[in-house]
């Protein structure tokens, strides 16, 4: 039974990026989620007074993993993710696939397959603390852009992180969402919950402040990928098949 609170402490870096570093108070165990800029984790950690034990990789691209090396060096912290972070030249302590856990102190991560975005892509989903780390598989009111996989292989990933409960905060990796929620309200221009949330959005924005996490609920009801076996959406996109419609939604928004 864990009975300390998770800590999640999150910040920018590099362009739109959002570090995340996950902090046990009880058993003092830091992980660094995803590292796409390794002097900003460790200065953050340091200003936290945390010290950083694990890396938890949901991908390879170097935003992604390419502070791993510089962090392991200067922590000695043990690198867990797929298999295809040796792309970048060094291989994770722990290799990790569908339906593993890894352990942060005495909180549980399901490791969870999102291939798509690439074709190792993984998210990890802590039950007790209600949160997931989902890279970019999924933003608010988007999806990451399918370079390596195919649209049935992503549908089939969204809809794994469409069964979490939904309370669950999605702690997405970039601040896309002004742009995604253009293109959403082009997508499902009807949505009035969309529309209400777009709004927030833009004063959110505006005051400088993120919008990650998100919350699973509110991206079911708004996010048009996850959307797609709507039958307005698909018979707006996609005839009625659901993969048809992910594939159209995602192809529109990549020349949006």
């Amino acid at each position: 039974m864990v009975s300390a609170m998770l800590e999640i402490h999150q910040f920018a870096c590099l362009s739109d990026n959002y570090g995340f570093l996950a902090h046990d108070p009880e058993s003092l165990e830091t992980t660094c989620i995803d590292t796409p800029d390794a002097d900003a984790y460790l200065r953050e950690a340091k200003a936290k007074g945390w010290q950083i034990t694990q890396i938890w990789n949901t991908h390879w691209h170097p935003d992604h993993a390419g502070g791993n090396a510089a962090i392991k060096a200067a922590t000695g912290c043990t690198i867990t993710g797929p298999a295809e972070v040796e792309k970048l030249g060094i291989a994770p302590d722990r290799v990790v696939v569908a339906g593993d856990t890894v352990m942060l102190g005495d909180f549980t991560a399901q490791v969870i397959d999102v291939s798509g975005h690439t074709n190792g892509h993984i998210a990890y989903h802590l039950l007790e603390a209600e949160l997931a780390f989902v890279g970019d598989a999924v933003f608010a009111l988007g999806c990451g852009r399918m370079f390596e996989g195919q649209p049935g292989q992503f549908w089939a990933s969204l809809n794994r992180i469409k069964a979490l409960p939904p309370g669950t905060l999605l702690y997405c990796a970039h601040e896309y969402t002004a742009s995604n929620a253009r293109f959403a309200l082009h997508a499902d221009p009807d949505n009035a919950e969309l529309q209400e949330y777009a709004a927030q959005i833009a004063k959110l924005r505006a005051e400088g402040k993120p919008t990650v996490p998100t919350l699973l609920s509110r991206e079911l009801a708004t996010n048009p990928f996850l959307r797609a076996d709507d039958p307005a959406l698909a018979a707006r996109w996609g005839g009625g098949d659901a993969v048809a419609t992910f594939a159209a939604l995602r192809a529109a928004k990549d020349s949006f």
